[in-house]
Formats: structure tokens, C-alpha cells, sequence
């Protein structure tokens, strides 16, 4: 059924219901309650000993005589416990070397190696072909039964096929193939390391997931692995609570109420310690666009939304006086962070950056401006039409032009790019939009208030609730395979670490919304525990 725009308006002075949020998880005091000078002499202990550490791992390494297995478990290693980026081109040159290797490489390996080079080669952005997997599979084009039984390679098996494509059909089955196993082993009472991480794997995959979250579930795993290597497990637990203490010193900086949960946002697109500025400019563009969105969704009457529309437009101070006192403050929150964003940019000679910038926050204002007139006009706009909009309520341009002064690879090119909606970026705001949409459908829904993409799927194709929540996860999947698609074969046209921000970004929305949550706004029901395993509680070492 197609929707229709002849519908009625509702009167302009009506002001929108409330929302009901829940108020924040965080104490007061949760990140100013430490002393800085202490937690710095802390650091210091800290960055002493891990320097030692990353020297002995180095040698681990670059040791002669390792095989390929040898060296992509390590590399593998070094990864999942954290510590892989104080070794990135060692890494590459070494994963350069086994793709240069791999077409003509007439190996032997096992399920496990097998998977795991196709991984890693792939998480690296090489493109290695799926036919590797076709030696695992028996006469009747069905993976070998005897395979179900081998618990490490079916994980990593099922690891690898996150990585699938359009059209690799072998891994589309080794995804139902392994699931179907690993939950049969699951069912059996044990407590291994394998156990565990067949578990974790199950509620999140690998590729899909955000690295410091699995790093802590790992490290756990690890330390009880008959065959761990201590100084490995000793320089993540290190690692890991050094970048913890450089995160509540951010926070503590920033703290105030949502903020925790925006910062979370920035902190998966840029882990690294030297991403701090990064990390805060990202935490503050997402913390704005919840209040933008919020302004609009709940506060506003359809007039005052189309006067803060036209007034952004302009960008002009001088007319803040127009607005009504609450949207004064928002409006003087948006000014203020892009005047700091001038600054910045202006000193890292990316001045070109700035009208960009500003340009991502009025097309936002103006998405959600038209969502409050599907709103205050009772319509439900045609799936297409809100897929459309969605480029922008995603927050994926809100987000990302946020980061280019700290991009040393960024150019004026790069935001000519983005701003042309390739299908990297669409993708990856699709993933993020969808996932929003899963998650916070009944919230936004509000009994049929708000029009949201399900609710105009079910319009548009006549499709039950079910119906249209199924076709959303399928929607998802297919996003995912554009994004490995365009992660693995652009890597000669988007700078790394703008790709790398845009698998984060869709890895953020997996990781908030995950199972149909609404993380962000309900963070306690879900993200709780890996927000205080992330920020609080430091690993015992």
C-alpha cells in the first residue's frame, strides 16, 4: 500500500508529549572522584612497564623460524588481547607478505589456519577468494560432518564468515553450519576458555564487535588457556588498564548526564591513545545531535522546529534572540563547538573542513525537521523517502566531518568524497540507522505517534510487525556485506583510518542496539556492565 500526503495537520501550536527518559546510570562523582596527579604517577608505573613488555613481544614477532601458523596466531593474539596497534606495521608487513604468498601457497592447513588467515587477511583489508573453504566440504556440497566436532575450527569458521561478501555462498552456509554446532556445543557442561569464547562469539562476532570490549572478554579467557604466554597476557592487562585511566581522565574533563554513553561513540571510533582529541570532538558531536534530536522529537511545536531550522541556516548569533529561552541553549551549544572546531581545524591547516562541518548540522536539523512534519502531520512517509533521510539522522556525517582535523590523511578530496554518499558511507549509515530502528522501535513508536522505518515498511508493503522487524535483520546483513565489500576493495581510494571510522561507526550501532536494544537511551538494561568493564573497574593484575 502506498502512503499518501492528503492527510491532516495538525494545529502548529501544539507542543509534543514529553519523553520519559530514564535518568542517568552514573553517580555524580563516578569520574571526578579521583585525583589526577595520583592517576598520573599511576601511568607513569604503567607506561615503564609496558615499554619493557612491547619490546619482548616485538622479538615474539619478528623471530625467524616462525611458520605462517606460527605467525598469524600470534598476530591473531596480539590482536584479540588489545596490544596490536603498539605493532601495526610489523603486523601489515608481515600479513603483506602472506597475501603476497597466499594465491600460490598450496597448503595444507586445517579448518582452524584456514579460517583464520582468510580473517585476518580480510580484517586487514586484503582480498583473499572464499575457495579455500571448499576443500572442508564433502561429494554432496555440504560441509563435512566431521568437521562438528572440532570445536576451534567451527569458531573459527564462524568468525571468518563475518567477513562474507554478496554472493559467497559457501560462507552464507558456514554461518548456519557453524551456528548450528557451536550452540549444539554449548549445550554440553563446560567451563573451558573454548567454552566461553564459543559463548561470547554466539552473542557477538568478532568482526561486528567493538576491540576493547572483546579485548576485556578475552583477556579472561586467555589468563585461564593452558598455553598462554604470560608476558602477552601481562602487557594487555597492563595496556588495557593504561588506556582505561586515559579515559576516565577524559571523561572526567567531559562528564555531565549522556555524555558517558556519547563518549562510548567516540571511543569506538578512536581507541588509540593518541586519539584523544578525536574521541572528545566525537563525544560532543554525538552528545549535540542527541540534544538536536530530542529538541525536535520532544520539545518542540512544529513551529518553533522550523524557526530553529531557519535560524541555523544562517548561522548567525545576532538571531539567537528569535528562538524561545530553551532552544537559546541549544543553539549557543552548537555555536560554541564549532567555534572550538575552527580553531582546531585552522591550526592543523584544514581550514577547508570548517563550512563542511557546519553544513553536516543543518542538513541533520533539517532531517529532523521533516520527520517532525511527517510527525505533526499524522503521515507515513513512503520506505524510501525515510531511507533517504536516514543518510543524515544516521549522525554518520555529524560524526565523521567531526574527526577531520584530526586526520593526518584527510584532505579536501576526502570530504568531496563523503559528502557524495558512496556506498562505503552508505553502508555503513544503514547498518547504524537499521540497528537504531530495531532497538528503539517500541520507545520512538510511541503507539503509533511517531512514524519510524518499520512502521513505514509496514505501511508501504502491508507486512505485519514481525514481518517488518525480520526484514530489517536481513536488511542489516545485506548492509554488512556492502560494507566488507567496499572495506576490502577501496583501499586504494579511502585513507585507512577513514575506513577504519566507518566499519567502527556501523560497529558502534551492533554494539548499542544489539538483540533490539536501545543501548544509548536505556544503557543500563545492556551496555552497563561493558561500560563499567570499559571505565571503572580496572583488570587485577
Amino acid at each position: 500500500m502506498v502512503a499518501t500526503s492528503s492527510t491532516v495537520v495538525a494545529p502548529e501550536d501544539v507542543r509534543p508529549t514529553i519523553a520519559s527518559f530514564a535518568p542517568t546510570m552514573w553517580a555524580d562523582d563516578t569520574f571526578t572522584s579521583f585525583s589526577v596527579d595520583d592517576m598520573n604517577k599511576v601511568q607513569e608505573k604503567y607506561a615503564e612497564a609496558i615499554e619493557a613488555l612491547k619490546e619482548e613481544a616485538r622479538s615474539m614477532l619478528m623471530a625467524k623460524g616462525n611458520t605462517t601458523a606460527d605467525r598469524l596466531i600470534l598476530i591473531d593474539t596480539l590482536e584479540r588481547l588489545g596490544v596490536a596497534y603498539h605493532f601495526e606495521q610489523e603486523i601489515e608487513d608481515q600479513l603483506q607478505d602472506t597475501f603476497r604468498f597466499h594465491s600460490t601457497d598450496e597448503n595444507d592447513y586445517d579448518l582452524f589456519t584456514t579460517a583464520l588467515q582468510f580473517r585476518l587477511l580480510r580484517q586487514h583489508r586484503h582480498f583473499v577468494s572464499c575457495s579455500g573453504f571448499d576443500k572442508f566440504k564433502s561429494e554432496d556440497d555440504k560441509f563435512k560432518e566431521t568437521l562438528k566436532n572440532d570445536g576451534k575450527g567451527l569458531l573459527s569458521l564462524y568468525e571468518a564468515a563475518h567477513l562474507r561478501i554478496h554472493g559467497e555462498d559457501v560462507l552464507e552456509e558456514a554461518v548456519a553450519f557453524t551456528t548450528h554446532h557451536l550452540k549444539r556445543m554449548l549445550q554440553q557442561s563446560d567451563q573451558s576458555p573454548l567454552h566461553d569464547q564459543v559463548k561470547r562469539a554466539l552473542q557477538h562476532s568478532l568482526h561486528r564487535g567493538f576491540p576493547r570490549i572483546e579485548t576485556r572478554h578475552y583477556i579472561s579467557f586467555y589468563e585461564r588457556d593452558d598455553s598462554k604466554n604470560e608476558p602477552l597476557l601481562k602487557l594487555a592487562k597492563l595496556d588495557f588498564n593504561f588506556l582505561q585511566n586515559l579515559y576516565k581522565k577524559e571523561l572526567h574533563e567531559l562528564a555531565r548526564d549522556r555524555l558517558v554513553e556519547a563518549y562510548f561513540w567516540g571511543l569506538i571510533l578512536h581507541y588509540k591513545p593518541q586519539d584523544s582529541y578525536a574521541r572528545v570532538a566525537t563525544a560532543k558531536s554525538m552528545e549535540m545531535a542527541t540534544v538536536i534530536n530530542d529538541t525536535y522529537d520532544s520539545y518542540a511545536t512544529p513551529e518553533e522546529a522550523e524557526l530553529f531550522t531557519e535560524i541555523l541556516e544562517r548561522w548567525d548569533v545576532n538571531e539567537i534572540d528569535r528562538l524561545p529561552d530553551y532552544m537559546k541553549i541549544v543553539y549557543k551549544f552548537i555555536l560554541s563547538i564549532y567555534d572550538d572546531y575552527e580553531i582546531e581545524a585552522s591550526k592543523q591547516g584544514k581550514s577547508y573542513a570548517v563550512s563542511f562541518a557546519k553544513e553536516t548540522v543543518k542538513q541533520l536539523c533539517k532531517a529532523y525537521n521533516k520527520v517532525k512534519k511527517w510527525t505533526t502531520g499524522q503521515q507515513i512517509p513512503k520506505f524510501e523517502e525515510y531511507v533517504a533521510n536516514m543518510m543524515f539522522t544516521s549522525c554518520i556525517y555529524v560524526a565523521l566531518l567531526t574527526n577531520i582535523p584530526a586526520m593526518k590523511s584527510a584532505s579536501k578530496e576526502t570530504i568531496d568524497w563523503l559528502m557524495d554518499e558512496p556506498k562505503f558511507v552508505a553502508a555503513s549509515a544503514k547498518i547504524a540507522r537499521y540497528m537504531n530502528d530495531l532497538g528503539s522501535y517500541q520507545r520512538e513508536n510511541k503507539g503509533g505517534r511517531l512514524p519510524t522505518a518499520v512502521c513505514c515498511y509496514m505501511k508501504q508493503y502491508g507486512v505485519s510487525k514481525e514481518e517488518a522487524l525480520d526484514k530489517f535483520v536481513e536488511l542489516v546483513e545485506d548492509a554488512w556485506k556492502d560494507l566488507n565489500t567496499e572495506w576490502i576493495t577501496e583501499t586504494t581510494v579511502v585513507p585507512k583510518d577513514m575506513a577504519e571510522q566507518l566499519l567502527n561507526f556501523a560497529r558502534a550501532a551492533e554494539v548499542t542496539y544489539v538483540n533490539r536494544q536501545d543501548g544509548y537511551s536505556n544503557p543500563e538494561k545492556y551496555l552497563a556492565p561493558q561500560l563499567v568493564a570499559l571505565f571503572v573497574n580496572p583488570i587485577l593484575i
